[in-house]
């Protein structure tokens, strides 16, 4: 898909006409690195699906429990055996 240099020199008088000449700078630039962006993390992904998942075992996070307004232990980790609690 080619685009002829008419239809080019119009686009580029039409974003000069509605953006203006201090902002197609910027405008330009930022549109360069949403590109980079953008090809970096395609190829992460695509790398990422190559390689081979090294099988590591899920570890859980330990569940706490929150405080409540004014005590002063804050969150503290759930046990087996709680206070009142018998299993």
């Amino acid at each position: 898909m080619r685009i002829s240099p008419v239809a080019f020199l119009l686009l580029v008088v039409f974003a000069f006409a509605l953006f203006g000449g201090k902002r197609l700078p910027d405008l330009a630039r930022a549109l360069g690195r949403s590109m980079r962006i953008l090809k970096s993390e395609t190829k992460a992904m695509y790398r990422e699906g190559q390689e081979a998942p090294a099988a590591q075992p899920a570890v859980e996070a330990p569940r706490t429990i929150k405080a409540a307004p004014g005590d002063s232990a804050g969150s503290r980790p759930v046990t087996g055996q709680g206070p009142g609690r018998q299993d």
